[in-house]
């Protein structure tokens, strides 16, 4: 017969099926000797036979499986109907003998926490807690025995199906065990979570606490203290007014009090127990291996662990000690694109940028600065820095460079790499610096697009050759070499026109108090190379307009038959010319560009459609052109009014004067580097997808795609006929880790110690319902919000504003059509504020959950001169 019911002491981690998460804790934390209060589980086999009794259940579980979560009728209703369904199914003779003989050996005269355990309950990845009900201070055979019906049939309360319905869980696959555990009669109640649940620091101990049952600090009825101890010191206490406690009652049962005045601001912990409970807390966490979500009392001076489960919300920290502390900076924050990435892609990027900077945590790529920080100089200009790429992000490394412990721990850090990185980048610089000085920044284009049409020719030639593992091999070669080679011509004449912007600016604000005539000298940079894809997509869509017949087969197009298609549409082989002269020049860029996994355009054609028609419903044929003709136009007379300002002295209008020039001829550089590392990574792609095509093939692989869940080295290694282990379960384990990725939210700034570091801005009063960001394209528009989320699925109307998590190359096609620009992400230099500059749009950048804070069709108005967005009205309106 199988087990019924299980002791504590005869329960560890292995016992997870039959006692479900909560259960298989509670033993595995008293075979381990720390204070758990005795107890048994009624386990999974009887939950099991109990259903079984039931000639309802399949029709039940066949509604669940059926049931739309979002539904809340309907979800109540038939949680309810089963409910009460299994609360009136009477116990199996078995099972009540079984549970009575364990309350009589545990103890009759003791009171019981009658608690749910379910098998998908605190798992890694997904955590049930309080999904199911728990009943205090139970006392008495029937009560008992009546709980436990109770908490199985609370296996089918509302957020416990919805829960399940969300996370993909099968209902009928959820077993549920009782956990029967002895009450302590406490003093104080709380949690304790061995790592900071708010910012994720994982040397923190987070506890709160209150008098009482810890019901009422669950439920909501009392504010509890709450405590931090990081390394055995009490770093913060807030200590809160406690109105109200639960007590048990002698007879069996809870109370609800009021606490005296007296009590109400009363400290609930001491510091000395503090102390103490944060170290058991982090016994328990070293037991387990990862930090756990703790449930304590406190009885007569002594703690009792009544529950430990993992904590699943933390981010997950990068493969490096936690100290000394090291600073770590989102890659996708800087690139602008915030997504988890596959393998494949993260190998990738791993083999074009230095391994030793670059590491992995949740799916992302972090950059480690702390080398760099070293350094005192460093650790004053970096933070100004950053702000071209994104302020949250300055804000925060500036706070972190002046904490004491951060400086401390600087002190005796030895950073070799920069030594060996300023014998590299010194003649960079120095080579920089004369171009800005003296070079002709004519020539000086001129030789980064030859250096770049070679170094394209290069690896297509390259990659040309081989096939099998000598493929792989050449393209981590060409990716390795990459960046080297992007330093040693590009950078040169990159950053000339990058600084000649910035002592502009400093000039434009000495001399003019504002900058406004450097956002007019910044329109229509000649040679920028996403405002050149932005202009001939718009060349594109003008000669789309006349073609009514390809407008409507593109609406119907799909990827796999797009160019075959438009051939046997009335003018679609003119118009499949053109499309195919634009993407065999822009065709490996698309949005998330930085990812190698992602669709490019030449695989993925359909996802420019809609870019296409926006530009038609919200220009005018030529517009585009005439627009950036006008910016032209704009820049050279913003140069003349610059100079009529310090005509006369000969010095200072040679000097700015050369600043104009080198950042007209070369500003328009700064997306070169980019896109030859795209353009690069498209021509490996493609010989990746070659060998991956030859393994589905050879039957190796399901599916070419399936390649992106496995690195260049075990790409290499499957090739070989040598994979280090089962491909099929790799890929398979690869693909559920990368939906979890997926669904976490990185920090921009992280430390080694896994705390997301957020400083909010500082901008004085601001009206009400107004959205603060960052002031990257001055001027001010009004319109109708556009939230995107994906580029390849929205068309813009005219005078809608552009609202999205991020922008990089990829949505260029949008940016002819938006009257302003919004993003999540974002700094002076990135991607969407440099195009929207160019453009003339007004752009705020950085506004913190933009895309739920704005609806879509709002009324709103976008100040990026100021860095706001105001909305102006609640009103939908219609597409």
């Amino acid at each position: 017969m199988s087990r019924y019911v299980l002791f504590f002491n005869q329960i560890d981690h292995a016992s997870l099926a039959e006692v479900g998460g909560k259960g298989a804790n509670l033993g595995e934390m008293t075979q381990a000797g720390f204070p758990v209060p005795g107890g048994f589980c009624v386990t999974t086999h009887a939950y099991k036979d109990f259903i079984a009794t039931s000639r309802e259940m399949d029709r039940f579980f066949a509604e669940l499986a059926a049931i739309d979560p979002a539904n809340l009728t309907q979800l109540r209703e038939l949680g309810e109907r089963i409910r009460t369904h299994l609360q009136q199914l009477p116990l199996p003779v078995p099972i009540r003998d079984a549970i009575i003989q364990a309350w009589t050996k545990q103890g009759t005269e003791y009171s019981y926490a009658i608690r749910s355990s379910a098998t998908a309950e605190d798992l890694p990845n997904a955590s049930f807690a309080g999904q199911q009900d728990t009943y205090l201070n139970i006392k008495g055979r029937e009560e008992i025995l009546q709980q436990v019906r109770n908490c199985w049939a609370s296996l089918f309360t509302d957020r416990a199906i919805a829960y399940r319905a969300k996370n993909g869980f099968d209902h009928r696959e959820v077993y549920l065990s009782i956990v029967v555990q002895q009450m302590v009669i406490p003093d104080v109640s709380g949690i304790l979570f061995t790592a900071d649940p708010v910012n994720g620091n994982r040397t923190v101990v987070s506890i709160d606490a209150s008098f009482g049952l810890g019901e009422a600090l669950v439920s909501g009825l009392v504010s509890a203290d709450l405590y931090k101890v990081k390394n055995n010191t009490l770093i913060s206490k807030k200590i809160s007014q406690k109105k109200l406690a639960i007590y048990s009652l002698p007879e069996g049962g809870t109370v609800s009090k009021e606490l005296p005045a007296a009590q109400q601001q009363k400290q609930v912990l001491t510091d000395r127990q503090l102390i103490e409970l944060a170290a058991l807390g982090k016994k328990i966490e070293q037991h387990y291996g990862k930090p756990q979500d703790i449930e304590f009392c406190l009885a007569k001076g002594e703690f009792f662990i009544v529950q430990s489960r993992p904590v699943t919300t933390l981010y997950p920290l990068p493969d490096i000690p936690q100290r000394p502390i090291r600073v770590l900076l989102s890659f996708g924050h800087v690139q602008m694109m915030t997504d988890a990435m596959k393998p494949l892609g993260l190998s990738v990027l791993k083999t074009i940028f230095p391994a030793n900077f670059f590491k992995e945590a949740g799916g992302r790529i972090f950059i480690d600065i702390t080398d760099l920080l070293h350094y005192k100089v460093a650790r004053i200009v970096f933070p100004k820095l950053l702000t071209n790429a994104d302020e949250a992000m300055s804000r925060a490394v500036e706070t972190i460079v002046k904490r004491p412990e951060f400086l401390k721990s600087q002190e005796s850090t030895n950073a070799p790499g920069l030594t060996a990185a300023r014998k590299v980048l010194g003649p960079i610089f120095k080579k920089a610096w004369t171009n800005l000085r003296s070079g002709d920044p004519q020539i000086g284009k001129s030789q980064v697009e030859t250096f770049m049409q070679q170094r394209i020719a290069q690896t297509r030639q390259a990659l040309s050759g081989g096939q099998g593992v000598e493929r792989i091999r050449a393209v981590q070669q060409e990716l390795d070499s990459l960046v080297s080679d992007i330093f040693k011509v590009v950078i040169p004449y990159l950053l000339p026109g990058m600084i000649a912007n910035l002592l502009l600016k400093k000039i434009m604000i000495r001399k003019f108090k504002d900058p406004a005539e450097l956002n007019k000298l910044n329109k229509s940079l000649p040679g920028n190379v996403t405002s050149e894809m932005g202009l001939e997509l718009g060349d594109l869509a003008d000669r789309l307009r006349e073609l009514p017949e390809v407008q409507a087969y593109l609406k119907t197009a799909v990827d796999q038959t797009f160019s075959a298609g438009l051939e046997r549409v009335p003018g679609g082989k003119p118009f499949g010319h053109a499309w195919k002269t634009f993407i065999d020049k822009y065709g490996m860029r698309c949005p998330g560009e930085i990812d190698l996994t992602n669709p490019r355009w030449y695989e993925a054609p359909t996802r420019l459609v809609g870019a296409l028609f926006s530009h038609i419903r919200s220009l005018q044929p030529g517009e585009h052109r005439l627009r950036f003709a006008e910016g032209e136009k704009e820049a050279a007379a913003a140069a003349e009014r610059i100079l009529q300002a310090v005509e006369g002295n000969y010095f200072k209008t040679r000097i700015i004067t050369r600043l104009i020039t080198v950042f007209r001829h070369l500003g328009g550089l700064r997306e070169h580097h980019k896109f030859l590392i795209i353009t690069v990574m498209g021509l490996c792609k493609q010989a990746i997808m070659a060998e991956a095509n030859e393994l589905v093939h050879q039957g190796v692989l399901e599916q070419a795609e399936d390649v992106y869940y496995l690195s260049l080295e075990e790409l290499s290694q499957l090739i070989a006929g040598k994979p280090a282990e089962n491909v099929s379960g790799l890929i398979t384990r690869r693909k559920e880790q990368y939906e979890w990725h997926q669904s976490l939210k990185p920090p921009r700034v992280m430390t080694s110690e896994g705390e997301f570091v957020v400083v909010p801005a500082h901008r004085g009063a601001i009206p009400e319902g107004t959205l603060i960001g960052s002031p990257v394209s001055a001027g001010v528009a009004e319109g109708i919000a556009r939230i995107i989320l994906r580029p390849e699925d929205a068309i813009l109307n005219e005078g809608e504003i552009l609202v999205a998590p991020h922008t990089d190359p990829g949505w260029t096609p949008l940016f002819q059509s938006a009257i302003a620009i919004i993003t999540e992400v974002g700094g002076l230099m990135t991607h969407g504020a440099v195009v929207a500059r160019e453009y003339g749009i007004p752009a705020v950048v950085g506004v913190d959950d933009a895309t739920t804070l704005i609806k879509d069709g709002q009324h709103i108005r976008v100040d990026g001169t100021q860095g706001y967005v105001v909305i102006l009205d609640g009103a939908a309106q219609k597409r």
